[in-house]
């Protein structure tokens, strides 16, 4: 990824230095353990252990002649470490260290993108409880609806993104695994206690079958459950960028001092950031598919998937710790405006109570259907600001309900009696 949409640590597990490492880890892990089996001189392992280094230009140097980076990174392994090296890498296939390098650089991104997502967390349940409850209306269709919370957009948003750290959390133990299983996975050259040994040494456990490669059925559902959360991620901001719309202003991105919205019109405030977060989720959603397409590799192995992998695993992970971080902050910081939400609801001059109104008369010997033709001919002036909606029943000799009881129905309170169990419901 560009810098633009890039932050540091999660960067730092895809650079050549930190993949190599990884790679030297696993190379030192697997000595170890066939030393320990009689399969290698403890003198070998130990000259690994000590002198093991490697350089990523030389090793750059040395691809550009071989075409294969994983026999560079060994040559280079070997200029280090010297005539013990012939013992490294004994009974392995690349794969076996290009898959388990994987695994761990994606269980590493998953730990930081768990940690966005407590963050995210914790900053919705704070505005979600300072707005518990804070009228503004519910619109569906776009439309206005019935009333809401504020509070209750925000708990909807924290329960949906508790789901995300709860697949995520799956998608980082089933891609946790490692395979040191030879060149088709059928141990022929090396002892399954390499891999044992290798695997728990990485926090990793073992890939019960695997043929030249861990399956990638995997890493589609990883990549996958990144674009769940890059939707969800996109579904609050997309919730924000419409109530920043000026004729809503219910909520607004903070704008800071010597912000600059337009270079031709001065006055403009625009929700720049959540229309960014909608921009990156379509990146990441679209890395996911390609995941899906990596699981049907020919026989054994091919390398269809690799190319794949090695931009989505940096980019898709890189995009979506950038976008939670930045919608953790428009959330800490929005700017939230009850007398607007108030304004709106007010502004159908009390259409949003008709199902009150319909239930009332039903309840009261009306016919649903005729009910419901009463409210909506009543309804429909008030669209056309020809009058309030309470005025037009009262006036409406159809209505069997007395003025008090239509008064009464009119109460925006009784939209809220519920609001603390739901509150119950997700926070608890």
């Amino acid at each position: 990824m560009i810098p633009r949409y890039a932050r540091p640590e999660m960067v730092k597990i895809w650079e050549p230095e930190t993949r190599f490492s990884i790679w030297l880890d696993i190379e030192t892990h697997a000595m170890d353990a066939m030393a320990d089996l009689g399969i290698v001189p403890a003198e070998a392992a130990k000259a690994v252990r000590e002198k093991g280094a490697f350089d990523v230009d030389r090793i750059d140097e040395i691809e550009r002649e071989v075409k294969h980076d994983v026999i560079a990174f060994l040559t280079s392994l070997a200029e280090h470490v010297g005539e013990e090296a012939r013992f490294v890498h004994q009974g392995m296939t690349s794969s076996d260290v290009l898959d388990t390098c994987f695994n761990v650089q994606l269980t590493r991104a998953a730990d930081i993108l768990l940690a966005d997502l407590d963050a995210l967390l914790a900053a919705l349940k704070t505005r979600a409880m300072e707005h518990k409850m804070t009228p503004c209306i519910g619109r569906s269709h776009g439309i206005h609806a019935e009333p809401t919370t504020f509070g209750l957009k925000m708990a909807q948003a924290y329960a949906e993104f508790e789901r995300c750290k709860t697949r995520l959390l799956a998608a980082r133990e089933e891609i946790a695994v490692c395979a040191i299983s030879g060149a088709v996975g059928t141990f022929a050259n090396i002892d399954p206690a390499v891999e044992a040994h290798v695997a728990k040494a990485m926090g990793l456990t073992v890939e019960p079958i695997s043929t030249q490669v861990i399956p990638r059925d995997r890493h589609a559902m990883f990549f996958a459950t990144l674009g769940v959360i890059a939707s969800t991620m996109e579904r609050l901001a997309v919730e924000i960028r419409h109530l920043q719309r000026t004729e809503v202003l219910e909520a607004e991105e903070y704008f800071s001092p010597g912000q600059k919205g337009s270079s031709a019109m001065p006055h403009k405030r625009n929700p720049i950031l959540t229309e960014n977060l909608t921009g990156l989720a379509r990146l990441v959603r679209g890395m996911a598919m390609p995941a899906m397409e990596n699981v049907a590799l020919w026989h054994e192995r091919d390398i269809s998937h690799s190319s794949v992998e090695r931009m989505i695993g940096p980019d898709a992970t890189i995009t979506l710790d950038f976008g939670l971080a930045r919608l953790t902050g428009v959330v800490e910081k929005l700017l939230v405006y009850p007398e607007q939400m108030q304004k709106n609801l007010d502004l159908l001059g009390g259409l949003v109570h008709s199902q009150r109104v319909l239930l009332a008369l039903t309840q009261a010997g009306t016919s649903r259907e005729d009910a419901y033709r009463i409210v909506q001919q009543n309804a429909m002036p008030v669209w056309r600001g020809e009058g309030q909606f309470l005025d037009l029943l009262k006036a409406d000799e159809e209505v069997t309900l007395s003025d008090a009881e239509l008064e009464a129905l009119f109460n925006l309170d009784y939209h809220f009696k519920h609001v603390d169990d739901i509150f119950a419901r997700v926070f608890d």
